[in-house]
C-alpha cells in the first residue's frame, strides 16, 4: 500500500487497502493503514472517517491517534490535533513515545505556540540521548516552525542514516512547504524519485 502511495498511485493504494480490509475487517493495522493512505492522498475527510472507525475498534490504539492528529494538523484543527497526539502518548504505555513528542511539538508550532513547540522539541532532543529518534521527525517539527534550513539539515541527517521515514517525504503533506525548494528536488533525485512541480501538489 505504502509502495503504491510513494509511486504516486493513490487510487491503487486505496483500492489495495480496501481489499485488505475486506479480508480482515477487524485488523487495527489495516484499518489505520487505510486512513494513512487517505492522508497521503490528501483525502482528509475520508482519512478522518476511517481513523475514527479504527478508534471505535480500539480507542487505545496509539497509531490511529497519531495519524488522526496529523490529518487534523493539515486541516488547521490544531486543538484537535494536540488532543490526539496527547492521547497517542498516553496509550503508548510505559515506553516513551518519541513519535508522539515530535508530533506534539509540531502541533504547537502549527498553532503558533512557538515557545511551547521549542520546549517540547528540547524534550525530544534530550530523549534522543537515551533512545533513537529519527531525524526525519525532527525535520517535521522545523517545517511547522517555518525554519527550512533546519528542516533540510535534519532531512539530510535522516538520509545519511537511511531512516525508513525518509522516502515518505515524497508524499507526506507535511513537507509541502519545501517542495518548491531546489534542495527538496535534489533529495528526491537522490531517493530515485522524479521531481515534483510545485508545493501543495499531490505527488
Amino acid at each position: 500500500m505504502l509502495f503504491r502511495s510513494l509511486g504516486g498511485r493513490d487510487e491503487e493504494a486505496i483500492a489495495e487497502a480496501r481489499r485488505a480490509l475486506e479480508l480482515d475487517p477487524l485488523s487495527l493495522i489495516i484499518n489505520e493503514a487505510l486512513g494513512n493512505v487517505f492522508y497521503f492522498a490528501r483525502q482528509y475527510d475520508e482519512a478522518i472517517e476511517q481513523l475514527q472507525k479504527t478508534l471505535e475498534l480500539d480507542p487505545n490504539f496509539p497509531d490511529a491517534h497519531y495519524t488522526l492528529g496529523q490529518v487534523y494538523l493539515q486541516k488547521g484543527m490544531y486543538q484537535e490535533a494536540t488532543e490526539e497526539f496527547q492521547k497517542g502518548i498516553t496509550h503508548s504505555g510505559d515506553s516513551i513515545s518519541t513519535r508522539g513528542i515530535a508530533q506534539l511539538a509540531s502541533a504547537y508550532a502549527a498553532a503558533g505556540k512557538r515557545r511551547e513547540a521549542l520546549r517540547v522539541l528540547d524534550e525530544l532532543m534530550e530523549e534522543s540521548n537515551r533512545s533513537y529518534v529519527s531525524p526525519a521527525r525532527i525535520a517535521r517539527v522545523y517545517v511547522w516552525l517555518g525554519d527550512k534550513d533546519q528542516a533540510f539539515a535534519w532531512l539530510e541527517k535522516a538520509y545519511q542514516e537511511r531512516s525508513p521515514l525518509v522516502p515518505t517525504v515524497k508524499v507526506d503533506p507535511i513537507f509541502d512547504p519545501l517542495r518548491d525548494d531546489p534542495r527538496f528536488q535534489a533529495l528526491l533525485r537522490r531517493l530515485n524519485f522524479p521531481p515534483q512541480k510545485s508545493a501543495g501538489q499531490a505527488p
